[in-house]
């Protein structure tokens, strides 16, 4: 079992940054994949990115690419999601997730991820 908490959301002029953090504790995250999506009012879930927890790079969205980025706090067991440039339609509730043994393929699939947090609110507003 994993449990995940994200935290740092919240409302942000656009253009502004937010930094959200997912604090994994249970098992070892070992070969796992950390992945971030979001869920907009009225939309389906989507995926944002995904880091790999031991090695490998991280991938995105496109519609993201350039403004938001993952990094790994191994000694806090913590995956950040660094949000830059922030636009009304990234306004959503953001999740993360932990998936294990996945390939590159699936990594952007929610049903590929065995673990979900309960989310954070991120509001892009003037």
């Amino acid at each position: 079992q994993v449990q995940l908490v994200e935290s740092g959301g919240g409302l942000v002029q656009p253009g502004g940054s937010l930094r959200l953090s997912c604090a994994a504790s249970g098992r070892s995250l070992g070969n796992g994949v950390i992945g971030w999506f979001r869920q907009a009012a009225g939309k389906d879930r989507e995926f944002v990115g995904s880091i790999r927890w031991s090695g490998g790079g991280s991938f995105y969205t496109n519609g993201v690419k350039g403004r938001f980025s993952l990094s790994k706090d191994y000694a806090k067991n913590t995956v950040h999601l660094q949000m830059e440039s922030l636009k009304p339609e990234d306004t959503a509730l953001y999740y993360c997730a932990v998936g294990f043994g996945l390939i590159a393929g699936r990594m952007s699939r929610e049903d590929a991820y065995d673990y979900w947090g309960q989310g954070t609110q991120v509001t892009v507003s003037s």
